[in-house]
C-alpha cells in the first residue's frame, strides 16, 4: 500500500499496539500496555507500520545481534491484511538482519509455512516450548 510508511520510531501510544494485538488474538496472557512498550523497546529490531497516525502493523526481532535474530510478533491489523504490509515488514527486517550479518529465523503455524516460504524462508528444525506459570 502506497500510504502506509514503515519506520523504526514507535508510536506515541502503546495502547494501539494494544489493540493491534487484541486485533489478531493474541493477547492471551493479558499484557498491559506498559508490558508491550517494554517488549518493543527492548527487542534488537522493531519495525511499525503507520497509516499516518494510526498503527496498522508491527514485527520485531529479538538477538544477539552476532548470529541469530528470531523474528516474532509480525502482524498486521485485519482490514490492513492481505495488502503487502508484512511482507514489507519482512523485507525490511530480513534488509536489517542481512546489513548486520544476522541469521534471520522464525517459528510460524503450519497455516502460515507457504506464506513464509514465498518469501524465502525454508523449514529447518521442530519447535518447542516450556509452559511456564505467569
Amino acid at each position: 500500500m502506497e500510504n502506509i510508511n514503515y519506520s523504526i520510531e514507535p508510536p506515541k501510544n502503546f495502547e494501539q499496539l494494544l489493540t493491534l494485538y487484541e486485533s489478531l488474538g493474541w493477547n492471551s496472557l493479558n499484557l498491559t500496555i506498559s508490558e508491550l512498550e517494554r517488549m518493543c523497546k527492548q527487542s534488537w529490531y522493531t519495525i511499525y507500520a503507520f497509516d499516518q497516525q494510526k498503527l496498522v502493523g508491527m514485527g520485531r526481532v529479538i538477538s544477539d545481534g552476532v548470529i541469530t535474530g528470531i523474528i516474532c510478533g509480525v502482524g498486521v491489523l485485519p482490514s490492513y491484511q492481505s495488502k503487502g504490509v508484512g511482507k514489507e515488514m519482512l523485507k525490511l527486517i530480513v534488509e536489517h538482519c542481512e546489513q548486520n550479518r544476522v541469521i534471520p529465523q522464525l517459528m510460524c503455524t503450519e497455516s502460515l509455512e507457504s506464506y513464509y516460504k514465498k518469501l524465502g524462508f525454508e523449514k529447518f528444525a521442530i519447535g518447542m516450548t516450556k509452559q511456564i506459570n505467569r
